[in-house]
């Protein structure tokens, strides 16, 4: 493998971290949003009708 391939590999499996990172800490902030500084449980944000309360809300 040539090391333009290498340099390439290394910056793209860098913007995949970095990808997942950021989804790992917005699951994160929700779960300290809803259970930390909410009434819920943290794991309860994952719930659908939570979701379905939120979107009902948002519509109005």
């Amino acid at each position: 493998m040539s090391d333009a391939w290498k340099h390439i590999l290394i910056q793209l499996s860098k913007v995949l971290l970095f990808v997942l990172l950021l989804i790992i800490l917005f699951y994160i902030g929700l779960m300290i949003g809803y259970g930390g500084i909410g009434d819920g449980k943290p794991t309860g944000v994952f719930d659908a009708q939570v979701w379905d309360h939120i979107t009902d809300f948002l519509k109005k």
